[in-house]
């Protein structure tokens, strides 16, 4: 694999049990520039190992008055010094290359995963980890893989001058070949704690991008609280314990490299001495002493690359573990059973809020909103106001055949077809029911709606009718945005038995990702715009039937288009072609929000989710807005997260969601006036405020009676 043909058509599938297997994994894939760099390598260090051979054939030619092999010594030297040249240029070239390649497949699979797991991989991986990984980590990741080729050179050279100096002159070679292994291996027992010092010294600089990133990204919050320096007190504080581990490491690699300097100093004085002593009894020749002498002080080239893969283990070992916890996550990580997953058809649902039929037919509601449980098969149905009519349904046929499931407080019936009738395939649909209890959703091959299909979630109870605008109340805002999350199809915990939303009766996580990400789309609370122009930002894949205009009309954009269209005399005051800056940060809040939900639009999914799409627009704004998502959302499915009670008016459907369960379904009017849980939610009504109200009736009620 050459840099010229980057990136590649397939990086491959890693190796993530381990850094160690994902390194090795990485090794394996570049076994064809691993292999070049070793021979390179080879040539390079063979040649510096030679050198002695011919310096000592040469001084031996002149002490010996020999023409003939001072001649044989020199053009050796010559050779040798070619090899050298040509072999260091090489080497060099082919580790590079083995370094930007491993790299480039470092963050080709990053950003393949990146891709896969959108706004899900900063929910599973702190902000500081994957900035760490796609950095500074890629790069020392990419240099252990090039040093391993340099470092298998330099052994293989080191076996070589051993031997080689064994069968040259046996009486110092012994020594050089006793003393080499002891050189190599002698920083060995000091790379525990230097690895240790050095993942303390990552790790604490981890916690320092982390803190950094987040003070960035919340700069706007930090002035308008006025805690700025305590976040640069935090700041300072993290960075010097991230110099003291720095020097704690350095200090340990310091010791590292004085061993290695000092030892080789020390056979070299050994040699010396025992071959002077040699050549003084006349059992080496000068030449042999020369020989033996430079070829162990040139080792010191091939010791320094053991010192260096050391280093590069030490440091890349962490960041691949990084690089591989990273790579691992998957969409989902638990897959329910037959047994315990309410979306399989025949499967037996135990769990209370499953709703599934029980083995004498009966249904199980499971909790209700009190904490109570009902075992007895189900007689109560949702009214209007969200109250519950216990006893036999007093539903009947309607003209076309089918049933309607709600009682309306005058005793008329719902134009809503029952959902919860038997199926052909026998199955049953249940939605929420507002008396607090939970009832489950469709199974497999759910009910649809001209081509469209409507979506469930099991763990709330919480249903979007296909083609409707289905509002939901939730009191806590984190609860909203794992809502948003779900509906998605991102758990905020895919680990603590996940269960799947259902889209038409399937699982959403298991239709194939373009499937699902083009069916749909959710908008989270805090859209992110990317830079360029206005043109640019709404050019996203979508269905074609919503007009980029009818979108920013839609979404109230007109003062943006003008803002924009102010901002630049370049375009000719066309808005579509002015540049938004990175992250839309020349707009306010509001004009982000709004066309962020332009783009939403324009994308036209079968499902849009929106987690508070109007929090930051002013509430006449907001009373447009909400009538625009209303027209041009007709006929599809919606489903907003809000407590505006401006965008809750307007929604064909308002679902109550009080402590992770859906508790309450209507209108807007009935559930504010019946449900005084959704009062409080929306209307942010106090306690002290309920207490009165309800004392005020109590004393109207009373006044009416005596009356």
């Amino acid at each position: 694999m050459q840099i010229r043909d980057l990136p590649y058509a397939d990086p491959g599938v890693p190796d993530v049990r381990s850094g160690t297997g994902f390194l090795l994994w990485l090794g394996r894939r570049q076994l064809g520039g691993q292999l070049k760099c070793l021979l390179w390598g080879l040539l390079f260090q063979l040649g510096i190992a030679g050198l002695p051979l011919g310096v000592g054939l040469a001084v031996q030619a002149v002490v010996d008055h020999d023409g003939g092999r001072l001649a044989l010594g020199v053009l050796l030297l010559a050779v040798l010094g070619v090899a050298i040249a040509v072999g260091d240029t090489m080497v060099h070239r082919a580790a590079v290359t083995n370094w930007i390649t491993a790299a480039a497949r470092v963050q080709q699979l990053l950003s393949r995963k990146t891709a896969e797991l959108g706004s899900l991989l900063t929910r599973r991986v702190a902000a500081g980890e994957v900035v760490a990984v796609s950095t500074g980590d890629v790069e020392k990741i990419g240099w252990f893989v090039e040093a391993a080729s340099r470092f298998a050179a330099a052994a293989v050279t080191l076996l070589v001058v051993c031997v080689g100096l064994v069968l040259y002159q046996p009486d110092l070679g012994l020594v050089v070949a006793l003393g080499v292994p002891v050189l190599a291996l002698a920083a060995l027992p000091l790379l525990p704690r230097a690895t240790r010092r050095a993942d303390v010294q990552r790790e604490k600089a981890g916690r320092a991008t982390e803190l950094a990133s987040d003070t960035v990204a919340g700069l706007r919050v930090l002035r308008g609280i006025g805690g700025e320096e305590l976040f640069l007190r935090r700041y300072r504080a993290a960075s010097q314990e991230v110099r003291r581990a720095a020097v704690r490491s350095a200090r340990m690699w310091a010791l590292i490299a004085a061993v290695q300097v000092l030892l080789p100093g020390l056979l070299l004085l050994t040699v010396v001495v025992h071959g002077a002593r040699l050549a003084l009894d006349g059992r080496i020749s000068v030449g042999e002493l020369v020989t033996v002498y430079g070829a162990v002080a040139l080792t010191h080239h091939a010791l320094r690359n053991f010192e260096e893969i050391a280093m590069a283990y030490s440091f890349s070992r962490p960041s691949a573990s990084r690089a591989a916890r990273v790579l691992a996550l998957t969409r989902t990580t638990t897959e329910p059973t037959a047994e315990d997953d309410p979306r399989k058809e025949g499967a037996r649902v135990d769990d209370p809020r499953a709703g599934g039929p029980r083995a004498d037919g009966s249904r199980a509601d499971g909790p209700r909103a009190d904490g109570s449980r009902t075992d007895e098969p189900r007689t109560d149905e949702p009214r209007a106001g969200g109250s519950e009519e216990e006893g036999p349904r007093a539903d009947g046929p309607r003209a076309d055949g089918s049933r309607t499931d709600e009682s309306r407080a005058d005793g008329s019936q719902t134009d809503a077809p029952r959902t919860d009738e038997p199926r052909a395939d026998g199955s049953r649909t249940d939605g929420p029911r507002a008396g607090g209890s939970e009832v489950g959703g469709p199974p497999a091959g759910g009910s649809t709606a001209g081509g469209l299909r409507d979506l469930y979630d099991p763990v709330t109870g919480v249903l979007a009718p296909a083609g409707r605008l289905t509002a939901v109340v939730c009191g806590d805002p984190d609860a909203a945005g794992r809502l948003a999350d779900r509906l998605g199809g991102h758990p905020a915990d895919p680990g603590d038995g996940h269960v799947s939303v259902l889209l038409g009766g399937a699982p959403l996580d298991g239709l194939p990702l373009d499937a699902a990400r083009a069916a749909v789309l959710v908008q989270d609370k805090d859209p992110v715009l990317l830079s360029g122009t206005l043109r640019e930002l709404l050019d996203v894949p979508s269905s074609g039937a919503v007009a980029a205009e009818a979108a920013l009309e839609a979404a109230q954009c007109r003062d943006v288009l003008d803002s924009l269209a102010q901002a630049s005399v370049d375009t000719g005051g066309d808005p579509m072609r002015t540049r938004i800056t990175e992250r839309g940060r020349s707009l306010s809040g509001g004009q982000r929000q709004r066309l962020a939900l332009a783009r939403s639009l324009v994308t036209d999914p079968e499902v849009l989710v929106l987690d508070e799409p109007t929090s930051a627009v002013d509430s006449h704004t907001e009373s447009r807005v909400a009538a625009g998502i209303k027209r041009l959302r007709a006929g599809r499915t919606t489903v907003v997260l809000a407590s505006s009670p401006l965008l809750l008016d307007v929604a064909d459907r308002v679902v109550l969601v009080h402590e992770g369960t859906a508790v309450a379904a209507g209108t807007h009017r009935a559930l504010l006036a019946g449900e005084p849980r959704y009062r409080a939610v929306v209307t942010r009504e106090t306690d002290a405020e309920r207490t009165l109200d309800t004392e005020l009736r109590q004393l109207e009620e009373l006044e009416g009676e005596s009356a």
